[in-house]
């Protein structure tokens, strides 16, 4: 190694073991560890690092909002949904492109993770997107773009994790982060009239309404409506629960993840009586598996900020980002292209434990409110869900659908496009963020 600061060591070792196709996780703890060697602390001080990062109150909402939405499609509450939006405004130009958008939104109020929402109800709506007439790949790239807006739309893992590192209010964040999350599900309309629509569906795509069976269409269409909403309510009703308990202050962001495995498990078991035991184990082990990935990674984070706080990572680097140009402006847009590059490479969580602890103080430094800055970097990290090599939720769908990576990515293109759009127009009204946060103080 050159002789620069173990901390400036840490980083470039830790991008060279990604290229080396080391484990994220793993990469940053290696090269934490070995800059801690470089520092003279001993290494014992690693557990307790760790055990510090991970042992927050914040986190917690973490697992059990994955839980919850795991629960939420394997008890078939998912399916109801999409009945009943498919029913409401399935008759919309558009159709089923419409309804995946909405129930995607909507899903996103659910379960805050992206790739668990691609899993839950990506099967559904790519095959119905599909009957309906519109390419697969197309229909995939959809699912997987408002999939990735479950990080943006509250209850968001992001969020929690932006909150706790940025030591701002989750709350605020979530109830900043609903207009724009409904101004990028409104631009993944704009992108419908561009799939090149066939009059049928292929031989070889299953009918969804074999798959999720639909009431008599002879009946008058308030009395389907009303019989596919009476059949979902409950699902429904979840976010409201969720959302509603959080701003009304009746329960924290962190309680509220709780709530939701409760609701989810007392929907499923009571009313819709689709819970069984092996339907619980395999959603307890779904849930655990996506936990710990993400729980690895900020366990290992902590080694990593800290080096960075120890070696004044921050002052170097920030003062340099500062140095760039006197226009905010300028500023902002190189942030926003090396969170984009960087999301093209690895997963949102390691993203902002790695950059958020520079990009923070030049926000505020420039006196940009973090609540608006917050929201911004959710978007942009949204769309490393679904931009390629490393955008999980590409491969989520790749499984689902059988298609080619480079398939499902040249359908997710037009949706990258529009959300580019939308993190413009956050970043330029930035009033759309302080909306509804200002009418609920």
């Amino acid at each position: 190694m050159p002789d620069i600061g173990a901390g400036t060591q840490m980083v470039l070792l830790f991008f060279l073991l990604i290229f080396l196709r080391i484990p994220v996780a793993f990469a940053l703890g290696l090269s934490s560890l070995y800059a801690m060697w470089q520092i003279g602390f001993g290494l014992e001080l690693a557990g307790d690092l760790i055990a510090t990062g991970v042992a927050r109150y914040s986190l917690l909402a973490i697992p059990f909002f994955i839980l919850a939405g795991t629960l939420m499609g394997t008890l078939g509450i998912a399916e109801r949904m999409i009945r009943f939006f498919r029913i409401l405004i399935g008759g919309l130009p558009g159709g089923m492109g419409v309804v995946g958008t909405v129930v995607c939104l909507f899903w996103g109020a659910v379960s805050g993770s992206g790739p668990a929402s691609v899993a839950a109800i990506g099967p559904l709506i790519i095959k119905g997107m599909e009957e309906d007439g519109y390419p697969r790949a197309f229909a995939a790239g959809l699912v997987c773009t408002g999939a990735a807006l479950s990080i943006v739309i509250p209850p968001s893992i992001g969020l929690v994790i932006y909150g706790v590192i940025a030591e701002t209010s989750i709350s605020q964040l979530f109830i900043a982060a609903i207009i724009p999350g409904l101004v990028l599900g409104l631009l993944m309309l704009f992108t419908l009239p561009l799939a090149r629509k066939r009059t049928a569906a292929p031989a070889a795509a299953p009918s969804l309404d074999r798959l999720m069976p639909m009431p008599d269409p002879s009946l008058p269409y308030g009395t389907r409506l009303w019989r596919s909403f009476v059949s979902s309510f409950w699902g429904l009703m979840t976010p409201v629960v969720i959302l509603g308990g959080i701003y009304s202050g009746i329960f924290t962001p962190t309680e509220a993840a709780i709530v939701a495995t409760v609701y989810a498990l007392l929907v499923g078991g009571l009313i819709y009586r689709t819970l069984t035991l092996r339907l619980l184990y395999d959603s307890l082990v779904a849930a655990s598996a996506s936990s710990a990935v993400v729980m690895l990674v900020v366990a290992y984070a902590s080694l990593f900020g800290w080096v960075v706080t120890v070696d004044d990572l921050v002052g170097h680097y920030s003062s340099a980002l500062l140095a760039i140009s006197d226009n905010p402006w300028i500023i902002l847009l190189v942030i926003m292209l090396i969170l984009l590059v960087t999301g093209m490479f690895m997963d949102a969580v390691t993203i902002m434990f790695i950059t958020l602890p520079i990009f923070l103080p030049v926000a505020r430094e420039l006196g940009w409110d973090p609540v608006w800055f917050g929201v911004l970097v959710m978007i942009n990290l949204a769309m490393g869900l679904f931009t390629p090599p490393v955008g999980i939720n590409l491969y989520v769908a790749a499984n689902i659908t059988k298609l080619p990576l480079e398939r499902i990515a040249q359908g997710a293109l037009p949706f990258l496009m529009t959300s580019a759009i939308g993190l413009a127009i956050i970043a330029i009204f930035p009033q759309l963020t302080r909306v509804l946060v200002d009418m609920l103080r």
